[in-house]
């Protein structure tokens, strides 16, 4: 059964916030559809929040004024801090259907694969998509990414985690590798390591991947040679910062506060503070991201973008995944340090030789003081790192130091 909070109905509108929640991944896509069908607006929480932080999702929207084009309400933020609800109309979504759909190839007779629980705008992105354009769903019912799940799938939206996932599972099992029926992928939520890309391209299984936030949807795509505006998208920056003009922004946020990072000018022009440069070509524009601008780390007389390095570190052998943090020190204001994500073979088991592998790939500035590792890097439910609580953890001496 499908727990439903049905929020009063609020001055901006007659709508009602529905927040829901059901460990049946078809049961919720059920309720979620009843929900729209009313015209309220569901809000999808996680299976793993404890019942103090439900309440307080709750409690947050109970006397919020809902805006009147409001049809969608997603959770953001949960990579550097509390979730922040954003509120978009259908349009905003719906209007992408058809780009997205070109993107994946996809027809009424396929089955998209979204490993990622609907409580992820992602996934809740998709679930809207295929009600509109009338393909199926495969929906998780663990977990963890499975063959099972994914049996009968023929295109697949998810982060670089899942996808990843997915390709050790099929290069592992040699049935599976030649019968299943992956041809299209859509992935977004991180950065898409090429290799991934071409380990995937191998099992027959071709990879669009993207940048977007939950504030602005779709911003750019990248088929294998770089992130170009998606279809609809203006791009400009300033001052180093991206803004992004689009019919796929979010209306806003339920509640105003100070750490909302999307802000948006008179013009339409909008921006949640990526750091960014376009590159001018004979054709067209590439976008080249540099990380989160409240991400940076001031060290020494130096500036350093977590991104720049973290891109670089998931290059060395044995790194699966990387985290840029800031610690705290006196006298340089904060050190580099770097958590990773760690291969069972070893490649990258030592600090000494991620020192030396990290000192041909970054500047001096760049290259991390610390070293940590850990099999499995903390995740939000859209399979982003939670950086809160890895820094949390690292500050609390509860990741292993390497020497």
């Amino acid at each position: 059964m499908t727990e439903g909070t049905a929020l009063p109905h609020t001055k901006a509108s007659a709508r009602q916030i529905v927040v829901l929640r059901n460990s049946d991944p078809e049961a919720l896509v059920t309720a979620v559809h009843e929900v729209r069908a009313a015209g309220n607006v569901p809000l999808v929480g996680d299976e793993r929040w404890s019942e103090s932080y439900w309440h307080g999702v709750k409690e947050s929207v109970v006397s919020a004024d809902v805006m009147v084009d409001a049809a969608w309400a997603t959770l953001t933020s949960g990579s550097t801090g509390a979730p922040r609800i954003v509120l978009r109309s259908h349009e905003s979504w719906s209007s992408s259907f058809a780009p997205v759909a070109a993107l994946l190839d996809a027809g009424p007779d396929d089955v998209l694969y979204l490993p990622s629980p609907p409580v992820s705008s992602l996934s809740l992105f998709s679930i809207a998509h295929a009600a509109a354009a009338g393909f199926k769903l495969a929906l998780p019912h663990t977990r963890a990414v499975s063959l099972a799940d994914s049996a009968d799938a023929t295109l697949f939206h998810g982060t670089p985690r899942a996808l990843r996932s997915v390709v050790d599972l099929l290069e592992a099992d040699t049935a599976a590798r030649r019968n299943h029926r992956l041809r299209s992928a859509l992935v977004g939520g991180s950065d898409l390591d090429p290799a991934l890309r071409t380990r995937a391209e191998q099992l027959g299984i071709r990879v669009t991947s993207y940048y977007g936030a939950a504030e602005l949807s779709f911003v750019a795509i990248d088929r294998g040679d770089g992130l170009r505006a998606f279809d609809g998208v203006e791009l400009t920056t300033r001052e180093g910062e991206l803004w992004v003009r689009s019919p796929y922004r979010a209306l806003g946020y339920l509640r105003s506060d100070e750490r909302q990072p999307m802000r948006v000018d008179a013009d339409g022009w909008a921006t949640v503070g990526d750091l960014a440069e376009l590159a001018e070509l004979v054709d067209d524009q590439r976008l080249i991201l540099h990380g989160r601008r409240d991400g940076a780390i001031l060290t020494a007389s130096a500036t350093v973008v977590p991104g720049d390095v973290e891109a670089a570190l998931r290059e060395i052998p044995g790194v699966l995944d990387a985290v840029v943090l800031g610690i705290p020190n006196a006298g340089v204001g904060e050190l580099v340090a770097a958590v990773i994500e760690t291969a069972t073979d070893g490649a990258a088991s030592t600090a000494a030789s991620l020192r030396s592998r990290a000192a041909d790939l970054l500047t001096p500035a760049q290259r991390p003081r610390l070293w940590f590792a850990t099999p499995e890097l903390p995740r939000t439910a859209t399979g982003k790192p939670a950086r809160s609580e890895l820094r949390r953890r690292v500050l609390a001496g509860e990741v292993r130091t390497l020497d």
